[in-house]
């Protein structure tokens, strides 16, 4: 390794490269009319002060509260919520519970749970909901559906989860939000 010579860098005019084109002459900054002093207030610093004294502070808009859902937003996920219950009612569904989470979570104002006794009846009772719910004119996205263990309506202020016993059991939701207001429903 001792005898051997060192590369030379290779820099932009050895290498053979274009060459790079000059920087362009930078532009003369007009004054603009943040930064423009005002008539007069150069040659007269206290008719300047004087100008801008007189013109009122401007009013800061008030923060907005947080934004409270409308009557309208609270009355569609009601309507919504009888008819999810009513279609579940109609299939059979057992152990429905609703959740209220109005005020609570940004994620849905209500939360249904419901188990069918078979995964055919889990599928029939999904099926009824989304079918009620179009009814309405309420679009809805399903997951769940293939094996029918456990599905997800998200029906936009209403998710609806229906089970089969067993796998209600393992995952527990009711017990996951306990903090907000359970109602059995019949």
């Amino acid at each position: 390794m001792k005898g051997l010579p060192l590369a030379k860098p290779r820099t932009p005019a050895s290498s053979g490269a274009a060459k790079t084109p000059p920087a362009a002459k930078p532009r003369k900054r007009t004054p603009s009319a943040k930064g423009a002093v005002a008539k007069g207030a150069a040659k007269d610093p206290v008719r300047g002060a004087a100008k801008r004294a007189a013109k009122p502070p401007a009013a800061k808009a008030p923060k907005p509260e947080a934004e409270k859902p409308s009557r309208a937003a609270d009355a569609r996920a009601t309507a919504t919520l009888k008819i999810i219950l009513a279609q579940i009612e109609d299939m059979k569904g057992e152990e429905t519970v609703t959740i209220a989470l109005e005020g609570t979570s940004s994620v849905a104002d209500f939360v249904v749970v419901t188990s069918g006794r078979s995964n055919r009846h889990v599928a029939s009772i999904a099926d009824r909901i989304v079918d009620g719910l179009d009814g309405i004119g309420v679009r809805s996205r399903v997951e769940g559906m293939a094996n029918a263990d456990w599905v997800l309506i998200d029906a936009g202020d209403c998710i609806v989860h229906v089970f089969r016993p067993e796998v209600r059991s393992f995952y527990n939701l009711e017990k996951m939000w306990a903090g907000a207001a359970a109602r059995h429903a019949g």
